[in-house]
Formats: C-alpha cells, sequence, structure tokens
C-alpha cells in the first residue's frame, strides 16, 4: 500500500485550466453528483495533461505551495465518503 494518497481534484467552476503540484492524480470532473468516471492521469515526465472527460487541463508546477491551484479544486475524498 502506498505511503502517500493520490489526489484527487475537481473542476466545479469549468476552469480551463488548474495548476498542480503532482503528476499522477485523480481527476472527478465536479462535486458529486455532476462527477464523471473518477479517472488516474499519470503526465510522466510531461508538464500538462488534458482529462478526456472534462477536457480539464492540469499543469504542473512545482513552485506550488499547495497541491493545486485554485486552491478549492482539490477534491477531499474524506468529505465524499
Amino acid at each position: 500500500m502506498s505511503d502517500h494518497p493520490i489526489p484527487h481534484f475537481k473542476n466545479d467552476s469549468g476552469l480551463h485550466t488548474i495548476r498542480v503540484h503532482a503528476r499522477e492524480f485523480m481527476c472527478v470532473g465536479a462535486t458529486p453528483p455532476f462527477d464523471h468516471p473518477h479517472i488516474f492521469i499519470d503526465m510522466g515526465s510531461d508538464a500538462e495533461a488534458l482529462c478526456p472527460y472534462c477536457s480539464t487541463l492540469f499543469v504542473y508546477d512545482s513552485r506550488l505551495h499547495d497541491i493545486c491551484s485554485p486552491a478549492d479544486c482539490e477534491f477531499d475524498t474524506a468529505k465524499a465518503a
């Protein structure tokens, strides 16, 4: 089992781009019940990745102090359970 949870991101505002400080993550689309299938995205060595469901562009930014920007795009899986 992994020592670190995989971050999940949502895009309730319909933003074109979300900056993230993770290269492996899950995109849920929007907050349930308006979500799409939760998919794993692995950027590998790329600097960006496009969600095939909601077309959100995720851009890796190593300078971020938080997990994502805007901060409200982080999806709290504990609250969703």
